[in-house]
């Protein structure tokens, strides 16, 4: 039974807050991964990366490799495309087999050293990537004068039709017979430098035939199209080096060509940069300015950068390396550490591997296709996949992370209103489950055999069908970052209010079509058809629907908004049915829906009034009815898993079960199968999968602190038994940081002070 702790924590504070809040960071170096044998091959990389670039970094018979990616480069058909293959080879070269090896990636400083030792030449590169410019710099240190080697290669040097399976990787074209045709880079060498890029060929855009399936053509120039003119590559250099020129071979399944640079002479010193660039106008002239500003790098300034990152927020749990616990915590870092690496991206972190996918047939056998392949595309979002790794960012701090997530829906707002208006004449934004990139759904999910009188603005898939309400997440979002942080969010409640209004909109035009009446005898929405998650489907009245619209309404009118728009939401606010429940094994539980139709998929939408939207919980009216679902709902007993994106952690945590929290959370943040132990997969998604470590992150999260309103609970669901050290955020631009040892509090600090009157300290 929980126990409240209010008044000994408020006589404890006075003590305890004059500990140093930054004087936290012994335990990071801990979580380092070192690595003392060579690997066998990309699947055994480590990630690196800064501002939104990612490497995957090993080394392999005595040579460096980097794969390299940057947010945002899309080809044609919404490929997220690598951005080439990073090759360093020593001469004479101290990686030999037989030498002595170290490879570590550095959290605090968010860098990979690689050392090695043959005889008595002893030689260290330093891999790291500037969170301020789009640079990667390879610094080589030797005891002795060597020679280096660079190669940049690249797999993309002549057109070729995709298989059928590999378009899986643009996602839109999933199932088609259209052939599709990957298109050659353009790389050559200019002035001691190697130039590459992938500029998109505008007549052949997944853009443009998207628009035309759906029937949108007559509105073409009022949606707006990120694809056109968009070009993505850069330059690689190197001080000493020379064109050395070109080389042709086979990695894996893929066969490719290497433009060399060459050390002019033998040196103790040499730095490899890799810059890349992302744009649609003027690509080449940005280049050279971003070459010139990169210039001014500074490893100091990342590592102030990193450092300050670190600061944010932490979970260190136990202190025995040896424990599961202390390995869940450790992958906790490790995968934040990975989100950090895309802070600054122009998209969001994928959730299907991030900026960190290497060759898929290490993944899946068979998939024998180029490094660009990642199961359910590149450009290609999926709004239940995605959440998940961006939900933990809020306790973490990282807000600045998030702007990517929130603008990639406000630069699709346009388009998602101007299709509502086209297949149904009224306002709001409707946004699909499974969209491209410039907000529109994927083509294959529109459906490729679609009957002629099938509704024209409705996904024909029994997946996805009439499930629109996966954006009311993050609208809740965008107002939890107001509430956390204190951001301004005035330019995005256009889109949000945009959302409610499509729902309240539609589902009156619906009724109408059936009938002489929009609302049921209640005055209330009748939300069919409709969706519970990709599970319950054909729904009247799901649960999902009904639990977003009603917090991101309640939360909306929480703000100071114009009169005439607080008067519209209240309206709305009663127009929205209410939870339907039902009896399982003799206990009240919530339903998924008031009804449907048929069962498709594995998630547990009934509960999602627990987890995101905060309906139930710690602290709030109805919490043993929500248990009882978990408990007593046999649907939601059967699909319990810890797998991918599966939430049962989360949800465990929201309810105060406190084993059970723990059982899944483990299970999730454990070490994954893959040598990089945060490279989970590929569960239901790809390696890495984002989801795992995104929902493991808030489980984790959630075990420590929920808040409600401006109620903070601390330890709601922690084994006493754990150890502890933990920094974390809270609504308000509140921190607490705290530390159980022995099944006591020695530290707890509340920042600012005025808050430690709304915290509550729960204990087992």
């Amino acid at each position: 039974m929980y126990q409240g702790f209010r008044n000994i924590l408020l006589c404890l504070l006075p003590v305890i807050c004059v500990l140093n809040t930054q004087a936290q960071q012994p335990e990071l170096d801990a979580c380092n991964i070192t690595w003392t044998r060579q690997s066998r091959s990309s699947a055994e990389s480590m990630p690196c990366g800064g501002g939104d670039i990612g490497l995957n970094v090993w080394v392999e018979k005595g040579e460096l490799f980097c794969y390299l990616s940057r947010s945002g480069a899309f080809d044609e058909h919404n490929i997220m495309l690598k951005q080439g293959r990073l090759r360093v080879k020593l001469t004479p070269n101290p990686f030999e087999n037989g030498t002595q090896f170290r490879q570590t990636l550095h959290l605090r400083q968010g860098y990979v050293e690689i050392s090695g030792s043959k005889g008595p030449l002893q030689a260290n590169i330093r891999v790291w990537v500037d969170v301020f410019h789009p640079l990667i710099q390879v610094e080589v240190n030797s005891n002795q004068p060597v020679k280096a080697t660079a190669r940049y290669e690249s797999w993309r040097t002549q057109d070729r039709l995709l298989s059928p399976g590999e378009l899986l990787a643009s996602s839109g074209y999933k199932g088609s017979t259209i052939p599709v045709t990957a298109y050659h880079d353009s790389i050559a060498f200019h002035e001691n430098q190697v130039l590459f890029c992938h500029r998109n060929r505008d007549d052949k855009l997944i853009f443009d035939f998207t628009v035309q399936q759906q029937g949108l053509n007559t509105i073409r120039s009022q949606l707006w199209n990120p694809q056109r003119g968009l070009t993505s590559g850069g330059a690689m250099w190197g001080s000493n080096m020379q064109a050395a020129g070109t080389v042709t071979g086979k990695y894996q399944n893929t066969p490719y060509t290497a433009w060399q640079l060459q050390s002019r002479q033998a040196a103790r010193k040499h730095t490899i940069n890799v810059l890349l660039h992302v744009d649609t106008i003027n690509w080449h002239q940005g280049l050279q300015q971003q070459i010139a500003a990169a210039a001014g790098s500074s490893f100091e300034k990342t590592q102030a950068w990193w450092q300050q990152y670190w600061d944010r927020s932490f979970i260190f749990i136990q202190k025995d390396t040896n424990t599961v616990e202390w390995q869940a915590s450790r992958n906790y870092q490790l995968f934040r550490y990975m989100l950090g690496c895309n802070a600054y991206g122009a998209y969001p972190t994928k959730f299907n591997g991030g900026l960190f996918t290497y060759d898929p047939v290490f993944v899946n056998k068979a998939a024998p296709f180029s490094p660009d392949y990642r199961r359910w595309g590149g450009g290609t979002f999926t709004a239940q996949n995605q959440r998940l790794v961006y939900w933990p960012l809020l306790k973490s701090g990282d807000f600045d992370l998030m702007t990517a997530q929130f603008e990639f829906y406000r630069r699709a707002l346009q388009n998602a209103e101007a299709r509502t208006r086209f297949y149904w004449g009224h306002a709001g934004a409707s946004f699909t489950e499974q969209m491209e990139n410039f907000g529109l759904p994927a083509a294959s999910e529109y459906g490729w055999n679609r009957p002629p009188d099938f509704d024209k603005g409705v996904e024909y898939n029994k997946w996805l069908e009439y499930e629109w309400d996966t954006v009311l997440e993050f609208c809740l979002m965008m107002l939890d970052w107001e509430r956390f942080s204190g951001q301004d969010i005035s330019k995005y409640l256009p889109l949000i209010e945009s959302c409610i209004t499509f729902f309240d909109e539609h589902y009156q035009y619906l009724a109408a079509l059936r009938g002489g009446a929009a609302l049921d005898s209640n005055g209330h929405l009748v939300l069919y058809p409709g969706s519970a998650g990709e599970t319950y489907k054909l729904t009247n009245n799901s649960a999902t629907t009904i639990a977003g619209l009603y917090t991101v309404t309640s939360r909306l009118l929480e703000l100071p908004i114009a009169d005439s728009t607080r008067t519209k939401l209240q309206a709305f606010l009663k127009r929205i049915p209410p939870l339907s429940f039902r009896n399982m094994q003799g206990h009240t539980t919530i339903s998924p829906a008031q009804s449907w139709q048929r069962i498709n998929n594995q998630e547990t939408p009934q509960l999602y009034p627990v987890f995101p939207y905060g309906m139930y919980g710690i602290g709030k009216p109805g919490l043993d009815t929500a248990r009882n679902t978990w408990l007593y709902d046999t649907d939601a007993i059967a699909r319990r898993s810890a797998v991918g994106w599966k939430q049962d952690n989360i949800f465990c945590a929201r309810l105060g079960l406190t084993k059970e929290a723990a059982y899944y959370t483990l299970e999730k943040l454990k070490n994954g199968p893959n040598r990089f132990p945060a490279f989970w997969g590929p569960g239901f998604d790809w390696t890495p999968d984002h989801n795992q470590g995104g929902s493991g992150m808030i489980g984790l999260q959630e075990m420590l602190l929920q808040t409600d309103g401006k109620h903070i609970y601390v330890f709601p669901a922690w084994p006493v038994k754990w150890d502890v050290h933990f920094k974390l955020h809270a609504p308000y631009k509140t921190t607490v940081e705290g530390i159980l040892k022995d099944g006591k509090i020695v530290k707890l600090e509340v920042v600012p002070k005025e808050r430690e009157k709304d915290v509550v300290v729960m204990v087992e």
